[in-house]
């Protein structure tokens, strides 16, 4: 854990618990190589200017994660934090400074196992932006592990669906990719597919109702690509489907970039 490039002390990591206001990005580094590395500095900079109203140093950024990286194994998932350390709940329209917290844990190996969802009701606040304000979404998650789950589904209010807890959803029907419209957080993952896809990007509402019409099922993430979803409540799908492979192979191939 580093925090501008230095061990921070307990006074400046206690506003992560105290205050909680700020943003991040997860992503997988391979031997200092990241998939999507722009697009994640990106993100950075856009929310920092939405939650900050400062333009973030994207070089000292990538700076710290080199520099934290150090003696980290090969492949390690970095999660970079932006946040202001000085600023409190009282004094939370004062004039940020933020700071970048770099914390680094041990990426799995192999490829993830299935998913089996919980489908539940709730919005994330802000939904374009990956804040770190996760009290709601670690709820619903983990009353859905209580009950038996592995993660949740998130439904609108009028029942569309729009984003798994942290990771994006998609479908396929009649072999075509559907992705919900929604409002959500556009994930790295995600977006790296859309471009890399030799095919229209489909987006359409989708609800329950409209699942057993779905050949198969996945969600994305930067830490961990592409895996399947074998259920949502109790509509299964097959997770042996050709696109999973395809998806896959099409993501392995995507060129990294240097840190």
């Amino acid at each position: 854990m580093q925090l501008n490039g230095v061990p921070p002390t307990m006074d400046q990591v206690k506003a992560l618990a105290l205050t909680n206001y700020g943003h991040f990005t997860s992503m997988l580094t391979e031997d200092g190589r990241v998939r999507g590395l722009s697009l994640h500095m990106q993100r950075l900079a856009r929310d920092c200017r939405l939650l900050f109203d400062i333009d973030l140093d994207i070089d000292q950024v990538r700076h710290y994660i080199r520099q934290a990286l150090v003696d980290q194994a090969p492949r390690t998932v970095a999660r970079v934090t932006v946040y202001d350390p000085t600023i409190e709940l009282g004094t939370i329209g004062s004039d940020a400074n933020p700071y970048v917290l770099v914390t680094t844990r041990a990426a799995g190996t192999g490829a993830p196992g299935p998913l089996r969802l919980q489908a539940s009701s709730y919005r994330r606040e802000m939904p374009a932006v990956k804040h770190i304000g996760l009290f709601g979404a670690l709820r619903c998650r983990r009353t859905a592990q209580r009950e038996g789950f592995d993660d949740v589904l998130f439904l609108n209010q009028d029942g569309t669906i729009s984003e798994i807890a942290t990771s994006n959803i998609g479908f396929v029907r009649d072999g075509g990719i559907v992705w919900p419209r929604s409002e959500w957080l556009t994930g790295i993952t995600m977006t790296l597919l859309n471009q890399a896809l030799d095919e229209p990007i489909h987006t359409e509402p989708v609800t329950l109702t409209d699942l057993p019409a779905m050949e198969f099922v996945f969600a994305t993430n930067a830490a961990t690509g592409i895996r399947p979803v074998v259920s949502v409540d109790d509509q299964s799908w097959p997770i042996d489907h050709p696109t999973l492979e395809k998806l896959r192979d099409l993501y392995a191939d995507i060129p990294a970039e240097q840190l």
